[in-house]
């Protein structure tokens, strides 16, 4: 496995996350604490969550699944830098009462405590913002984060699905309120097939030293050899992916990807994972195995050397949106 520091700290990170959110709903128990042993032995140390993770009358499930998995030993929370999130609201029918959701200095404080007690640890590494809150302003949000960090609940703080203004917001109040760190990384929908965050989220992350975590780094399996599947297994692709393979475009588009992959000789889903690998700011894609297999591929990834002729032939393909702002100004 390789590392890398985790934006501007001194956080030493796997460049694979493994992603949690199928245990449980896609995953039992059992399997996922299998899962989670393979990724330590894999030596990836780099664990991530959210407190919804579990979703509808089970929010909460996939914390307790790593709870109880800690809770084996062997140096297994030890080992592991832990990420978790807030802001979803966490009653089962969904009917929140006032002030159990989002980002008052309120729930992040009953937040942290209730996933604390399903994780069974006494700290969480990276504290994650899941969305903006466009109602709790930074001041308060960060005075709350400051008296976690002081009681030694969390250690440090992340962003998920932010656009980039909020991280500069973010990030400048941090500084002058002094004594803050801000923001450290930025968990975001980037891939081959969806490049927007390079106009505006991935610089801003690295103007304020954010690592950024890539999520769906496969866009819901479409890149990950969909129409080989259909052919050569009758596997029909499913949800996003199907909804996008309908159209007859992104079809041929996904078709040049996988002709193209046919011929360097290397299977679609580790050239997508190995392609995030390659891009600027790019702390490490989030994994999200429903099996032991599925790990080994995205294992695979992180040793895979993409040729300038392969990574010309995928900017041809998928090409972003260029620099920001000459993409949309000039």
């Amino acid at each position: 496995m390789k590392y890398t520091q985790l934006g501007r700290t001194g956080l030493k990170v796997s460049r694979l996350v493994l992603g949690t959110m199928n245990f449980g709903p896609q995953t039992d128990e059992a399997d996922s604490h299998a899962i989670m042993d393979a990724a330590l032995d894999a030596r990836i140390n780099y664990f991530d969550t959210a407190n919804v993770y579990g979703w509808g009358d089970n929010k909460g499930r996939t914390e307790e699944i790593i709870g109880n998995w800690f809770a084996k030993g062997g140096e297994r929370r030890d080992k592991v830098v832990l990420a978790t999130k807030v802001y979803g609201n966490m009653a089962a029918d969904g009917d929140a009462w006032p002030n159990h959701d989002k980002l008052s200095a309120l729930n992040i404080r009953r937040a942290v405590d209730a996933s604390l007690k399903r994780l069974q640890t006494d700290y969480i590494d990276v504290y994650q913002f899941h969305h903006v809150d466009r109602r709790t302003p930074f001041e308060e949000i960060w005075q709350a984060i400051d008296v976690l960090v002081q009681q030694g609940k969390i250690l440090y703080v992340g962003s998920s699905n932010f656009p980039g203004y909020k991280i500069a917001q973010a990030n400048e109040i941090a500084a002058r309120r002094g004594g803050t760190i801000g923001l450290v990384s930025e968990q975001c929908l980037y891939n081959l097939a969806e490049r927007r965050a390079e106009m505006e989220v991935i610089p801003a992350a690295q103007e304020y030293g954010l690592g950024v975590i890539p999520w769906s780094p496969l866009q819901g399996g479409l890149l990950g050899g969909v129409i080989k599947k259909e052919v050569e297994g009758g596997r029909r692709a499913s949800g996003r992916a199907a909804d996008s393979l309908a159209n007859t475009t992104i079809r041929a588009q996904i078709q040049s990807y996988e002709d193209l992959l046919d011929k360097h000789g290397i299977e679609p889903g580790e050239a997508a994972l190995a392609w995030l690998l390659t891009r600027p700011g790019v702390t490490g894609p989030i994994v999200g195995p429903r099996t032991a297999e599925q790990l080994d591929s995205a294992l695979r990834a992180v040793e895979l050397e993409l040729s300038d002729e392969l990574l010309t032939g995928l900017d041809e393909i998928f090409p972003g949106p260029g620099p920001s702002p000459e993409a949309f100004a000039w």
